[in-house]
């Protein structure tokens, strides 16, 4: 590296205009997601895929407010990926069915979209 002259992250717009960060920069800069995340969540319908260090599952009043975070799954709850205070990766709607669930899968609908939910053996 030159000394004085930055680094460039190389970042492109898809198609919704949103930046996204090249992938062999993102594992450059942080590592392979596959080998350090715990999860991964992938959309049906349309392959989207999230990874996350952990997960809760949200119930909420009958208002739409956020009621309790719970480690289990049930039907009426949300999936968090990487809850913390103030942030959070994915959210998805509220949980209809419970089509299989296995020790590291699960494949559940929400109100909106079908998903399956892998927990990686990363020892």
């Amino acid at each position: 590296m030159i000394g004085g002259v930055q680094q460039k992250i190389l970042v492109h717009q898809d198609e919704n205009g949103n930046l996204k960060m090249d992938d062999e920069m993102g594992k450059l800069l942080f590592g392979d997601p596959n080998t350090h995340m715990k999860y991964k969540l992938v959309r049906e319908h349309d392959g989207l895929t999230h990874h996350a260090h952990e997960i809760g599952w949200i119930e909420w009043n009958e208002n739409g407010t956020f009621k309790e975070k719970h480690n289990e799954l049930a039907i009426g709850r949300s999936l968090i990926l990487d809850p913390h205070r103030m942030s959070f990766t994915w959210l998805t709607t509220s949980v209809t069915e419970i089509v299989e669930q296995q020790d590291n899968y699960i494949k559940f609908k929400t109100k909106n979209s079908n998903y399956k939910l892998f927990k990686q053996d990363n020892s």
